[in-house]
């Protein structure tokens, strides 16, 4: 129970008879009455203000939260008293993170069950904690604010961002991926499996038509494949130092382990079988590989709490590992963040160990800052040469990463932002080419 403005401007007041009692010593008598007059109308105020620790409180919350992204969240109350409450409502959702619709105005009718929604927005994968919710009121006339805070912890788990996975079975479902800016229109007709009879459609080969077909029913059908499924796919994430930088609040190991397990969900539903392996100084997670769409959750119930860390990663170890554990022939994907040409080189030279009998995409995920920097103008000596240098190491890792296509290695290049969307239609276009 705190006093508000209201009551401490009535006590001020309060003071005015006794100053005006220098000069008029009656005016004591009326500043004794007022003061009794207050503290009795305080004390009723107090006495009659709602007891808080009453109403009725749970949280409904999922278990699974996405990082990054608007979790709903709901508190429900119930009020037993005989005349509708307002008041302020605050939790505390798992740090660290931000949240949304919080403080929340909520007004409770008499006997009846409100709801109040706002969004969590944790900022790192792992366990997570709800704690406390906090309640605030005001006295009946408003001398008081009557506070409680009621102890409702919860842990939950913190996996990267399955909300988009979701997105993308929902999309898949409706035959519209392009919108999750995956481009599937160089995948129509380019399998080896036969999977059905159609109608033809303007832009499709003439080598896919069936004459046959068309004969019989005097009209172009057109003869559709799908992909060869049963095949492997192992996703490998860097987890060291150069992963732990950030875009836009995000770091890099967590766009590269979003891009994966929507790479793998796309997978899983291509029939193909997915494994999974974190390296940075040392093998840090191994997820042998899954198939059928419940895999999913498996993978992502094992790797949700890594984090990267600032540790040199050991691209030899990475690669010796990777031969030892994947011995079948699979398209290795691997997810990293070169600083220069030279870091570029020495991950390219310990892939190029495992290119038999695998197929080996490399997927670089820019330095955007970097490349901001170099595209500015200078407006002083030291800025000209920080963008000079600035150009350099982006025009040396370029020159890298081209001459490592024409030795004949798959190379991604892509904004942070960027990254799944862009890894899935290089698998998928992998698969259609028959790379693999």
């Amino acid at each position: 129970m705190m006093p508000r403005a209201r009551l401490i401007g009535l006590s001020l007041t309060g003071l005015v008879p006794y100053a005006v009692a220098i000069w008029l010593p009656a005016m004591l008598q009326v500043g004794h009455l007022y003061l009794m007059l207050m503290v009795l109308v305080a004390l009723v105020d107090w006495m009659r203000s709602v007891d808080l620790s009453r109403l009725e409180i749970d949280r409904e919350a999922r278990s699974v939260l996405s990082v990054g992204a608007r979790n709903p969240v709901t508190i429900w109350l119930r009020s037993r008293g005989r005349r509708p409450l307002e008041l302020e409502l605050h939790d505390e959702p798992p740090s660290p993170g931000t949240w949304s619709g919080l403080p929340a105005q909520v007004v409770l009718p008499s006997d009846r069950k409100t709801g109040v929604l706002y969004h969590a927005i944790p900022s790192r994968r792992g366990k997570g904690t709800f704690g406390r919710i906090f309640l605030r009121a005001s006295s009946p006339w408003g001398l008081w604010t009557v506070a409680h805070d009621r102890p409702l912890f919860r842990e939950v788990r913190i996996y990267p961002d399955v909300q988009a996975v979701r997105q993308v079975e929902l999309l898949a479902r409706r035959n519209r991926l392009a919108e999750a800016g995956v481009r599937l229109s160089k995948l129509r007709g380019r399998g080896s499996d036969f999977d059905r009879l159609r109608e033809y459609r303007r832009g499709d080969e003439y080598r896919v038509i069936d004459w046959k077909a068309t004969a019989r029913v005097q009209d172009l059908i057109s003869r559709e494949y799908s992909v060869e499924r049963n095949q492997n796919l192992l996703l490998v994430l860097d987890a060291g130092r150069s992963m732990c930088n950030t875009a836009d609040g995000v770091s890099h190991f967590d766009r590269a382990m979003n891009a994966a397990i929507l790479t793998a969900y796309v997978a899983l539903r291509q029939g193909d079988t997915v494994g999974l392996m974190i390296s940075s100084s040392h093998m840090k997670r191994w997820v042998a590989p899954v198939r059928g769409r419940s895999g999913i959750e498996r993978l992502i119930s094992q790797v949700y709490d890594v984090e990267a860390d600032y540790e040199a990663t050991d691209y030899g170890l990475m690669a010796e590992d990777l031969r030892r554990r994947q011995r079948k022939r699979s398209l290795v994907v691997v997810l990293t963040h070169a600083l220069d040409d030279v870091h570029a080189e020495t991950i390219a030279q310990h892939l190029r160990r495992v290119r038999q009998p695998h197929l080996v995409l490399s997927a670089f995920v820019r330095n955007e800052v970097l490349a901001e920097r170099a595209r500015a103008l200078p407006t002083t000596d030291l800025e000209a040469f920080q963008i000079a240098a600035a150009s350099e190491l982006v025009v040396a890792q370029a020159r890298t990463l081209r001459r490592l296509r024409e030795e004949g290695l798959l190379v991604v290049e892509t904004p942070p932002g960027d990254l799944a969307p862009r890894l899935i239609a290089r698998y998928l276009d992998i698969k259609a080419r028959h790379l693999l």
